[in-house]
C-alpha cells in the first residue's frame, strides 16, 4: 500500500524552559491508502498531538511530515489550511456540527470552503449524507438528530469533497453499539472501496478488529504495533 503521509523523527513540546511539555519523542510513521490505522495508548500519550500533526493541524517542533513525498512541515499557518481543505478530512467525539445550519447545509459549507461550485454543492451534499444513511435527515437541525446521527453528519461532512486522507479522533466513544457499527462500516467503505487512508484515534476496544495496523503510543513515544495478523489472533 501506498504511504500518503510520512512521519520521520517527529516531536513535538509545548511551551518552554521549565514548563515545556514534551508530547512526542522521535516518531517515524507511514499513513498508507486503502488502510484503517488505529491509535491506541492512555490518556496523555500523545495520540491526538500526532493526529493533529500528521493531519496539519499542527507544525512539529522537530522531525520531518510529507504528504505524497512533498515536505509539508515547515509550510506556514495559511499553507496548512489550504492543504486541509485539499486533502484530508476531519471526524471529531465533539461532532463540531453548526446548530444553526441542517444537516445538508453544515455538509455543503464543507463543500464550499473546498471551492465546490455553488450548482454543484446541494447534489453533492445529498449524495454524501445518503452514504451514511441520513437522506431523511437531510433537513434536520442537530438539536433534531441523535448522537450516532450527529456523527455520521460529521462523517459525512469529512467525506465531502472526496478527500485523500480521513482522520478521525474518538468517533465511537459516545455512541451505542449499533451507531458505532455503522460509523465502523463507513470508515471500512472508505478504506477498502474508496481507497483513501483512515487514521483513528480509539480507546473503543470494540471497533479494534476493524484495522489493518493498530500502533499504542506510550510517553509519546511508539510502542507495541499490530498488524492485520496478531489483531486477529
Amino acid at each position: 500500500m501506498t504511504a500518503l503521509v510520512q512521519l520521520r523523527d517527529v516531536g513535538m513540546t509545548y511551551g518552554a524552559g521549565e514548563a515545556a511539555v514534551i508530547a512526542l519523542r522521535e516518531v517515524s510513521l507511514d499513513i498508507r491508502r486503502g488502510e484503517i490505522l488505529m491509535l491506541m495508548g492512555p490518556s496523555g500519550a500523545g495520540k491526538t498531538t500526532l493526529l493533529q500533526i500528521a493531519g496539519a493541524l499542527l507544525a512539529p517542533s522537530q522531525g520531518e511530515v510529507r504528504l505524497m513525498g512533498k515536505p509539508i512541515h515547515g509550510l506556514s499557518q495559511e499553507k496548512r489550511g489550504a492543504l486541509r481543505l485539499a486533502h484530508f478530512g476531519f471526524v471529531f467525539q465533539s461532532y463540531n456540527l453548526f446548530p444553526t445550519l441542517t444537516a445538508r447545509q453544515n455538509v455543503e459549507l464543507a463543500l464550499d470552503l473546498r471551492g465546490t461550485a455553488s450548482a454543484d454543492r446541494i447534489g453533492a451534499a445529498l449524495a454524501a449524507l445518503a452514504r451514511v444513511g441520513l437522506s431523511d435527515r437531510a433537513d434536520h437541525y442537530p438539536a433534531q438528530l441523535s448522537g450516532g446521527q450527529k456523527q455520521r453528519v460529521a462523517s459525512a461532512r469529512a467525506l465531502a469533497g472526496s478527500p485523500d486522507v480521513v482522520f478521525a479522533d474518538e468517533p465511537t466513544a459516545a455512541l451505542d453499539s449499533e451507531s458505532g457499527k455503522r460509523v465502523v462500516a463507513l470508515l471500512h467503505d472508505l478504506a477498502k472501496v474508496l481507497n483513501r487512508a483512515v487514521v483513528v484515534v480509539t480507546h473503543d476496544p470494540r471497533i479494534v478488529d476493524a484495522a489493518d495496523r493498530i500502533v499504542h503510543i506510550e510517553d509519546g513515544r511508539i510502542g507495541r504495533v499490530e498488524t492485520r495478523a496478531t489483531i486477529e489472533a
